[in-house]
């Protein structure tokens, strides 16, 4: 693995192995192991899209590993005053280790891992999400014990989120079922994927078919960044049906889990109260963004 740039990109294996090696840095960090795997090693932050979770993740992910992250925003940068991305990639792998970035075209993050020459993570894209989802199959692993018989289904807009769960899900074995509107499904990239699945995948406009026996929710805004002109329109074709509420969990089976990569809004995509009965499952979930992105970080970087 040279690069972190979509879950299309591992074999089952590969992420298993990131899983192991981030409950393994997650016990370390909770009994007090120091691990400086990466001293000495330095991490450009490229942000062009703002955070809360990634930014914090990655620095205190990077210090805990004996590194040094560089945050770098793209007003910061001269790619923020149009220099081409394989000018600044040449000149950030001369400096860098390896540069972490989150942007808005996927392309950007391939060429910028095509000219650096350092391995690069993609830490949100508006094609893919593969750091969030990483930490989502943890977070399932923690509660479920396996992934092996569970049934994965997803509500509301077909975005990065979707097409990072349906790609990651069905590698480590889960049935997946999407539930999104005519005009909003995942990238046909990852439905053609999903057809090497055959009887594992489900896209449906009905969220009640999808929630039918589910072990897992995910949802997500019903508009991403980039797209606050669409809100208003938006909200009219997902409100009252792409939402995860109590009518939507009784479907489920009894121990089903939500999951949701934050922020969240109450009330649009899911419920005061589906949320709030499942804050520990949502709030372990944001934790382990830290330990699973360590695990990439470490993968790449360790000489």
């Amino acid at each position: 693995m040279k690069n972190f740039l979509t879950l299309q990109d591992l074999t089952k294996e590969e992420i298993i192995d990131l899983l192991n090696l981030a409950d393994q840095l997650k016990f370390e960090r909770k009994n007090g192991i120091p691990h400086p795997i990466l001293k000495g090693k330095t991490l450009g932050l490229i942000f062009q899209k703002s955070s809360t979770r990634t930014r914090v993740s990655f620095e205190v992910g990077m210090y805990e590993l004996g590194g040094y992250p560089l945050f770098l925003s793209s007003r910061d940068l001269q790619i923020g005053r149009g220099e081409p991305i394989e000018d600044t990639g040449r000149v950030l792998g001369r400096y860098l280790d390896g540069i972490m970035i989150r942007t808005f075209d996927q392309k950007e993050v391939e060429d910028l891992a095509k000219w650096s020459g350092k391995p690069v993570i993609n830490a949100l894209t508006d094609y893919s999400h593969p750091c969030q989802v990483l930490a989502d199959l943890m977070t399932i692993r923690e509660h479920k014990g396996a992934f092996d018989g569970l049934k994965v289904c997803y509500i509301g807009d077909g975005n990065n989120m979707a097409n990072s769960i349906i790609v990651g899900s069905l590698k480590v074995g889960m049935k997946v079922s999407v539930a999104c509107p005519k005009g909003y499904y995942p990238a046909q990239k990852v439905l053609d994927f999903a057809k090497d699945y055959p009887g594992m995948f489900e896209l449906t406009e009905d969220p009640k078919v999808a929630a039918l026996d589910a072990d897992v929710f995910f949802t997500d805004v019903w508009t991403s960044m980039g797209e606050e002109a669409e809100t208003e329109k938006r909200k009219q074709v997902f409100a009252g049906k792409y939402q995860i509420n109590e009518e939507i969990m009784k479907l489920a089976h009894k121990d089903a889990m939500v999951q949701h990569c934050l922020p969240a809004h109450r009330g649009e995509e899911i419920t005061a109260d589906v949320f709030e009965a499942h804050a520990n499952e949502i709030f372990d979930e944001a934790e382990n963004r830290l330990h699973a992105q360590k695990a990439v970080m470490v993968t790449l970087m360790k000489d």
